[in-house]
């Protein structure tokens, strides 16, 4: 698929809906891939299926603070310095790149990447939505190592790391990219063809561009655009979702720290809802309550949404006074596995509720 312009556009959209509401801002990656296609530049999308087994894929995205992205606007070159660089310290060039995350800037970084090295980009990513820790993804869950990787930044500075694990490749580059001001840019988890269509979750950059479609259709045929995008849902791997609030956001508290945004925001709930909901971030929205009550958990999907306009916010752009819907929506079952609740189940970022699905929990 040669991507254009339209296509774009509800790319975008449909990563900050997948992105629970990380991932970085969808509007600056937007930017970023037109300008390419204003060059002339093709930005090609295939199928995991197109990908020979023996082919070199080097995953490429931003890592760090999404709020610091906002005031540090990339120029593109940056992940495609990082795949570079790790190229020749592999001795050996790409065949191809893919994202690492469905989310904001991160379904768009790798568009750049491809446009620019003439690579193509794998139609995939390997988390289905967002997670703030390098070590939560299916590529490592089921067998890949994140190392060797490079993190690079703005001015050309180029960090290797090389790690006993993938936790520990976390770890190290989170300090390199405090170091390069909150937010750098990577190529990681380089794996053959093969490794991609064993551990990556499909179709997720074409699943966006289709969430973007429902909603702009369903906008300009004057249709509830939310129950549009519930009734899509089923077709796809997101087999489920459903409204679980509405109403006026009364508070939100956030802060940049250790290299993350972190915080809360709370929720007044309007008619019928009522009652109060609040929703802890860390980049991504992990948990939802409603009176102390778990209506959502990671690593389901928490996804709130302008109630005027049915677009996705990210958790930078969250504001006071803002009225929205949140959703909730199942991930793929690749992603609720034991294996997969081990790296990135509710334990590993601290919260003591157990996992239970959103149809679980009703």
């Amino acid at each position: 698929m040669k991507l254009n312009s339209q296509q774009l556009c509800d790319l975008a959209v449909g990563a900050a809906f997948l992105g629970t509401g990380g991932g970085g801002d969808p509007y600056v990656g937007r930017l970023m891939v037109q300008q390419c296609l204003d060059e002339g530049l093709e930005v090609n999308i295939i199928d995991p299926k197109e990908l020979a087994d023996d082919m070199l894929v080097i995953p490429t995205a931003m890592m760090g603070a999404p709020t610091v992205l906002v005031e540090k606007i990339p120029s593109g070159e940056e992940a495609m310095f990082s795949l570079q660089r790790l190229e020749r310290h592999l001795g050996r060039k790409a065949q191809a790149t893919m994202p690492i995350e469905i989310g904001g800037i991160n379904s768009t970084i790798p568009l750049v990447v491809g446009a620019r090295l003439g690579l193509p980009i794998v139609d995939g990513d390997g988390m289905g939505r967002a997670f703030p820790f390098l070590e939560m993804e299916t590529f490592g869950v089921y067998g890949v190592s994140g190392s060797p990787m490079a993190v690079s930044d703005e001015y050309g500075d180029c960090a290797i790391i090389e790690a006993v694990d993938n936790r520990q490749m976390e770890w190290l580059s989170r300090a390199v990219a405090i170091r390069m001001g909150g937010c750098a840019y990577i190529a990681e988890y380089a794996m053959s063809g093969a490794d991609v269509k064993r551990t990556a979750i499909p179709n997720t950059l074409s699943l966006a561009i289709r969430i973007g479609e429902v909603l702009r259709n369903a906008k300009s045929s004057h249709e509830n655009p939310i129950e549009a995008l519930l009734g899509f849902l089923p077709s796809t791997l997101y087999r489920y979702g459903r409204i679980i609030f509405g109403g006026k956001i009364t508070d939100v508290m956030r802060e940049t720290k250790a290299g993350f945004s972190i915080g809360r925001v709370t929720i007044g709930g309007l008619p019928p809802f009522g009652s109060t909901m609040e929703i802890e971030i860390q980049n991504e929205n992990l948990i939802a309550r409603v009176d102390g009550k778990v209506k959502a958990i990671v690593p389901d999907l928490i996804c709130i949404m302008n109630t005027e306009t049915a677009e996705p916010i990210t958790s930078e752009n969250l504001r006071y006074g803002q009225r929205v819907t949140v959703l909730a929506v199942s991930v793929p079952e690749i992603m609720r596995t034991a294996e997969a609740l081990d790296v990135f189940g509710p334990a590993c970022f601290g919260l003591k509720e157990p996992f239970i699905s959103i149809e679980e929990i009703g």
